[in-house]
C-alpha cells in the first residue's frame, strides 16, 4: 500500500500496486479480507477507482459507523501495511469502447466510485462516445471526487451534473434535493437515442433511478445497476 488521500471527511481513497497485477476492466471490484490477531476474518467488496490504464490501482472507502472494514480502512491503515485482495471480479458493470453509447453514468454517494474508472478509462482512450455524469451528494463537502470532475466537465471531456439532496452552498445552481423524474428528463439523452444508463449507489437510490428511466421510455436493457445496502461496506 503506497498512500492514502482523503477525499472527504468520512472518505478515503486507498493508492496500492499489487504485485502481480494482470489488470482490470472500467466498473470492476475486489474483495478486501482482514485478518485479525486471533484469526478472525472479515470480507468486504470495493469498488476499484482507477481506470485500466492508471499506473497504480485505487479503491475509495466510505468509513461506515458500524462496519467492520471501512473504519480500519479509513482511520487504521497506514502507508506500507499490507492489504489482501482478490479480483478483479464482475464483468457486468463495466465499460469497454466497444459497447459505445451515448453513455449515461448515475451515482450516488460512493456509487461514483466505479463510474470514475468508467470516466478515466473513456478519456484516457480518448473515446468519442458522448458521456454525461450525474452526481448525486448529502453536501458539497460530501461530494467524492468532485475537483477531479469538475476539471473534466471544463476541458469538455464529459457533462457534469450535481445533486445536492440535504444541504448546499449559497447561490447554488445545480439541482437541489433527491434525483427525480424531470432532472433524468433533462438530463438522459431521448430512449430514441438509446443511451447505455450505468447507475450505482444504495439500493433505494438504483431502483428509483432505473424505474424511473423505464417510466421515461427507456430500454431496461440499456441500463445497468449496481447497489449496495447499509451495511454492506
Amino acid at each position: 500500500m503506497l498512500e492514502l488521500v482523503d477525499e472527504t471527511p468520512s472518505t478515503r481513497t486507498i493508492v496500492l500496486e499489487p504485485a502481480g497485477w494482470a489488470g482490470h476492466r472500467a466498473g470492476q471490484h475486489v474483495d478486501v479480507r482482514l485478518t485479525a490477531e486471533d484469526g478472525y476474518q472479515a470480507q468486504r467488496s470495493y469498488s476499484l477507482a482507477s481506470g485500466p490504464g492508471d499506473p497504480q490501482l485505487m479503491l475509495t472507502v466510505v468509513r461506515l459507523e458500524d462496519g467492520e472494514v471501512s473504519p480500519y480502512l479509513t482511520d487504521v491503515l497506514k502507508p506500507g501495511d499490507p492489504l489482501e485482495l482478490r479480483g478483479p471480479i464482475g464483468g457486468y458493470f463495466v465499460w469497454e469502447a466497444a459497447l459505445g453509447g451515448p453513455l449515461l453514468l448515475i451515482g450516488g454517494g460512493s456509487g461514483i466510485v466505479p463510474l470514475r474508472a468508467i470516466v478515466r478509462y473513456h478519456s484516457a482512450i480518448g473515446s468519442e462516445v458522448p458521456l454525461r455524469l450525474l452526481c448525486s451528494a448529502r453536501a458539497r463537502e460530501e461530494q467524492i471526487y468532485r475537483t477531479e470532475l469538475e476539471l473534466l466537465a471544463d476541458s469538455g471531456a464529459l457533462e457534469l451534473d450535481v445533486a445536492l439532496t440535504r444541504a448546499w452552498p449559497e447561490g447554488w445552481q445545480g439541482h437541489r434535493g433527491r434525483v427525480d423524474a424531470a432532472l433524468l428528463e433533462r438530463i438522459a439523452w431521448a430512449p430514441a437515442q438509446s443511451p447505455l444508463v450505468y447507475v450505482c449507489g444504495p439500493s433505494g437510490f438504483v431502483e428509483t433511478i432505473a424505474s424511473t428511466l423505464v417510466e421515461l421510455g427507456h430500454d431496461a436493457g440499456r441500463i445497468r445497476t449496481e447497489r449496495f445496502g447499509p451495511t454492506g461496506r
